[in-house]
């Protein structure tokens, strides 16, 4: 795909939430506790991080970074982090976590998103992100690898865990998939799975596999937990077409 200039005067506007809208406090203030009815964000982090097998000082770039739980943890590990997110609100509240946890001053907090935020080329080891790129329409998520694929050293690594859907069963993969999130955290969880499907941008397996290849990366390794939560790491081998 073609490289773009961009912001253009037609361009998707990421910081119009779609979704859970995390520019609200309270929203924001709820978001570890609620998740961690279905996950551990810190054990999440961590496994990540010892996937990656990075090394002190190496540059990565958390999109999506959310209350700042992987950026601590890449941090205490001696990470330079660049953590970004479209919620202000958010990144205030990953930051005081960050000074709690003593490494607010090797994070770098950046308010953007995966089509504004600017970043060298050539220039990261790895590139992370868990439950955000969701909110792209497709075409969207195109020009997004795109830039993050230029911001990658050769051989840098991308990580996504995120609702990707495989094509088999889809229908009846998102209806058990909605009922074990409500059997987790009751009416809660189940509303807001309900409404991830019918308001967000979750795509097909194939499609983001097929966006993947088009612009420069190559997958390491894939999973499809459900039918409908993916785990992809890549590895740049191209520049984007």
């Amino acid at each position: 795909m073609s490289k773009m200039q961009i912001p253009l005067p037609w361009q998707y506007d990421e910081f119009q939430q779609v979704g859970k809208d995390y520019g609200i406090p309270t929203e924001v203030e709820m978001y570890d506790s609620s998740h961690a009815d279905f996950r551990d964000i810190e054990q999440e982090s961590n496994a990540v991080l010892d996937l990656l097998a990075l090394n002190i000082n190496d540059v990565v770039i958390d999109f999506g970074a959310g209350t700042g739980t992987f950026a601590i943890q890449a941090a205490i590990r001696g990470l330079k982090v660049y953590a970004v997110d479209v919620s202000p609100t958010m990144l205030e509240y990953a930051k005081t976590k960050a000074a709690q946890a003593g490494v607010s001053n090797i994070i770098t907090f950046c308010h953007g998103g995966f089509l504004s935020y600017e970043h060298p080329e050539n220039s990261v080891d790895a590139i992370t992100t868990t439950f955000a790129f969701h909110h792209l329409p497709d075409f969207w998520k195109g020009i997004a690898l795109g830039r993050m694929n230029r911001m990658l050293k050769p051989g840098g690594q991308f990580y996504i865990h995120d609702v990707i859907i495989s094509e088999h069963h889809s229908l009846d993969n998102i209806a058990a998939f909605i009922e074990k999130q409500a059997a987790a955290g009751g009416d809660f969880l189940r509303e807001d799975a309900q409404g991830h499907f019918r308001d967000e941008f979750s795509t097909y397996d194939w499609i983001f596999e097929g966006l993947l290849s088009r612009n420069g990366f190559s997958i390491t390794s894939q999973r499809i937990e459900d039918g409908v939560m993916a785990t992809y790491l890549c590895t740049k081998t191209l520049n984007p077409m």
